[in-house]
This record gives C-alpha cells, sequence and structure tokens, in this order.
C-alpha cells in the first residue's frame, strides 16, 4: 500500500501571544512556508477574531495549510496536508514553530490515502 500524502498536524504551545495575534504576521508565516516548501500556492483566506485569535487556511494544489490561534493561552493548532511524494510538510511544521516562538511543540505525521501501489501511476 502507498499513501496519496502526508497530514502533519502541529502542537504549537509556549508561543509569542503577540505574534499570535497579528493577522499579518501568521499569513505571512503561512505564506512563507509555502513557498519555503515549493508548493503552489492556489489562495488564501485569513480572519482575525474580536478580542483576540486568528484563523487561516492557504489552498495549495497539493492540499492546504491551515492555522487556528488563541493568544490567551500561546497555543496554536497548525495543519500541514501535502500531497505526493516530492514534499516533506514536517520541514514546513518546523518552520512555522519556529516564527510562532513555540517553546513546547509536537508534531504528528499520517498518512493519507492509502491504495494498492499497482493502483498508484
Amino acid at each position: 500500500m502507498e499513501a496519496l500524502g502526508v497530514h502533519v498536524l502541529v502542537e504549537c504551545r509556549n508561543c509569542n501571544p503577540a505574534k499570535l495575534n497579528d493577522l499579518q504576521f501568521v499569513r505571512e508565516t503561512l505564506l512563507a512556508a509555502a513557498e519555503d516548501l515549493g508548493v503552489t500556492i492556489l489562495g488564501e483566506k485569513f480572519h482575525h477574531f474580536s478580542p483576540q485569535g486568528v484563523t487561516g487556511v492557504v489552498a495549495i494544489s497539493e492540499s492546504h495549510f491551515s492555522i487556528h490561534t488563541w493568544p490567551e493561552y500561546g497555543y496554536a493548532a497548525v495543519d500541514v496536508f501535502t500531497c505526493g511524494t516530492s514534499f516533506h510538510p514536517r520541514k514546513a511544521a518546523e518552520f512555522i514553530l519556529k516564527r510562532l516562538e513555540a517553546k513546547d511543540s509536537e508534531i504528528t505525521e499520517i498518512k493519507r490515502g492509502f491504495i494498492p501501489v499497482a493502483a498508484v501511476r
């Protein structure tokens, strides 16, 4: 069996709260991570909540990047999902963790879309 993609779930704890609440910074971070990974960006949507917090998604032809922040807890949940084998989503996750100044983190990697090898073209 071969996987069609890899989904990386990132727990970002003890992050810089000001960065987590800065929509422009969060947007630039996800876009830069996508560019650094070499994926094709299709579009993006970000929103700043009142009184605090940011959510956003970057659609890529290879799947997506997403983030939800809770500045009051210094926490962000990040997903990086890429299809194919030429991309390494863990690299993007580590880039995002560094930018958010996460002092504690956990990265879980899940292979998605298992199919028989004979079906892979």
